[in-house]
């Protein structure tokens, strides 16, 4: 037996969801070009949404960076499972770390916010090895499940190897430095 149908979100609900949608966009907009510290009134105008509708969603800085970080890990992390489904392992893992790399990069700036104390921030880090561990896993073991990859790298060993790469300042470094790195998993 099954439970009772769930209802369907209501028109407030909707648009709760909307306007929560269009300013994790637009603040993941306005931070990749000015940084976590662009003044508020640019996310809004940039939202569409009121300053009432804002602090509502985000009564403070640190809800809405930690709320754009959860977000995109989120999105990077689900794309793993759409690229195994549509590459070869090895072609996959290789396109799911230069995602990785370029995300890692992005953030960059985020770094001073990470290590200024704030208790919000402290579980991001934890939050991104939690959904990127078992992404990266998944592609792993089907590479080498194909005879592709080596055997003996564990995925946070090759996150920590990603996130050291990365360079803010030139995505063409870790475009070249990623695909080295999966280069050296390679069987020979």
């Amino acid at each position: 037996m099954t439970g009772p149908a769930e209802a369907p979100p209501s028109r407030r609900q909707q648009d709760v969801q909307r306007s929560n949608d269009a300013l994790l966009a637009a603040a993941a907009e306005v931070f990749a070009t000015d940084g976590v510290d662009a003044p508020v009134r640019r996310i809004i105008a940039a939202a569409g949404v009121g300053a009432g509708t804002f602090y509502r969603h985000f009564p403070q800085r640190s809800d809405l960076v930690t709320a754009v970080f959860r977000h995109e890990v989120d999105a990077c992390a689900e794309t793993a499972a759409a690229l195994a489904a549509e590459h070869e392992p090895v072609e996959a893992l290789t396109r799911w770390l230069q995602q990785v790399g370029r995300f890692v990069a992005d953030k960059y700036g985020l770094k001073p916010a990470m290590h200024s104390g704030e208790p919000t921030y402290r579980s991001l880090p934890a939050y991104f090895l939690e959904r990127f561990t078992p992404a990266l896993a998944q592609l792993l073991e089907a590479a080498a499940a194909a005879g592709e990859v080596r055997t003996d790298i564990s995925p946070d060993d090759l996150l920590r190897a990603v996130s050291g790469i990365a360079a803010p300042e030139d995505p063409a470094y870790t475009t070249r430095m990623v695909a080295l790195l999966v280069d050296g998993l390679r069987r020979l």
